[in-house]
């Protein structure tokens, strides 16, 4: 089994509405996929709340970019909100979701998941996780546009949920 950091945070939906709707997400960053983190939202989030949990996987390095500037021009662009905050905004075919996070939670969490397989070493880790002999060549490590996606999901939204969290009006 590859190691896993998980770490609960706040996210705060950002809508026409004068306020903002606090939601708890978890962080999740797994060995076995060293590329990507994923943020899992609750059913409630999703605009079908029949499919359970909403995740959305994306590039390591893409949040931890969005932390200092402007980052991303796909489905997932991050970029720094003032010094405190940082928001995440997700695009799907069913809409654009945008989300607000506390810098310093994101911070604790990468620093966690660079713990636990540094930048640049991925290729390598990969091989350590999977329990590659010493002597044997790792796998090569996946391109990062596919790294950052679910098995069977073009892009956006991973796992059993389909539709990208979105807020219920």
């Amino acid at each position: 089994m590859s190691p896993v950091v998980e770490q609960p945070a706040t996210a705060r939906v950002v809508t026409d509405s004068p306020h903002l709707r606090t939601v708890p997400v978890i962080l999740r960053y797994d060995g076995a996929d060293p590329l990507a983190l994923r943020i899992v939202f609750p059913p409630e989030v999703s605009q079908d709340r029949d499919r359970g949990e909403v995740v959305w996987a994306f590039a390591r390095d893409l949040l931890d970019a969005g932390l200092r500037m402007p980052s991303g021009d796909g489905d997932v662009q991050v970029w720094p909100c003032g010094r405190a905050q940082t928001v995440v905004e997700f695009h799907s075919p069913d809409g654009v979701a945008v989300v607000q996070f506390d810098s310093v939670a994101l911070r604790r969490f990468l620093r966690r998941a660079y713990a636990m397989i540094p930048a640049g070493q991925e290729r390598h880790d990969i091989g350590d996780v999977h329990g590659i002999e010493a002597g044997r060549a790792p796998a090569p490590a996946a391109t990062a546009s596919a790294a950052t996606r679910a098995p069977g999901a073009a892009s956006g939204p991973a796992g059993p949920a389909g539709s990208g969290p979105l807020p219920r009006t």
